[in-house]
C-alpha cells in the first residue's frame, strides 16, 4: 500500500533516528495491519518515521525507529537480546547515494513495497523521493520486517531489518 502522509516534510537527518523496544503505540499517518500464521502485526508509519507492534502467544513486542526528541538511544548498527520468550534481532545500515542513484533507488523501492500484500510505504508532500516503507513476512517461524527511511536532502537510506521469533534451546 503507497500513501502520501498528510503532515509537512521536515529537514530531519538519517543521523537523528533512534531506536526503542517498548514504547507505548504513538500517533501513526498510515496503518497496516497484517496477519501472519498467528501474528498479529502492526506496520506504522509515523512522521518521523516507524513503529511496528507484534503480538502472538500472549506476548508482545514494540520496536520504534524514530526522530524522537530527547531519545538517548541513537540507531544501534545492531542489536540481539531476550523479549519475554523471544529472540529479537535488529540491525541498521546508511546508504549514501549520489542523487540520480538516490531517485532510481527510491522508485525501485516505493515499486517494491506499493503493490506487495505485506507492505506499507508513505511518501512526505514536497519531494517525490522523502519516505518511509516496510515490507514484512513470516519465515521458518521468525516474524521479520524491513523498512527504508530515505532522506534525498542529504542522499541518505536508513536501511533496517528486524527479526524476531520463539528462542532456540541451548544444544550441547
Amino acid at each position: 500500500m503507497l500513501t502520501t502522509l498528510k503532515t509537512t516534510y521536515t529537514d530531519t537527518r538519517a543521523a537523528d533516528l533512534a531506536w526503542a523496544l517498548g514504547r507505548e503505540p504513538l500517533p501513526a499517518l498510515a496503518v497496516l495491519d497484517l496477519e501472519l500464521s498467528g501474528a498479529k502485526l502492526q506496520l506504522r508509519l509515523l512522521g518521523a518515521s516507524h513503529q511496528v507492534l507484534l503480538e502472538e502467544d500472549g506476548g508482545s513486542c514494540s520496536e520504534t525507529v524514530a526522530c524522537m526528541p530527547g531519545s538517548s538511544t541513537p540507531l544501534p548498527l545492531g542489536v540481539s537480546k531476550c523479549v519475554g520468550e523471544w529472540e529479537y534481532e535488529f540491525a541498521a545500515r546508511v546508504e549514501t547515494l549520489p542523487e540520480g542513484a538516490f531517485a532510481g533507488r527510491a522508485q525501485e523501492l516505493l515499486a517494491l513495497v506499493a503493490d506487495h500484500p505485506n507492505g506499507l510505504a508513505g511518501t512526505f508532500p514536497g519531494s517525490p523521493h522523502a519516505f518511509t516503507a516496510m515490507l514484512a513476512h513470516r519465515h521458518e517461524g521468525q516474524v521479520r520486517w524491513r523498512t527504508w527511511h530515505a532522506y534525498p536532502q542529504e542522499g541518505q537510506l536508513v536501511v533496517t531489518r528486524t527479526r524476531i521469533g520463539a528462542r532456540m534451546p541451548a544444544t550441547l
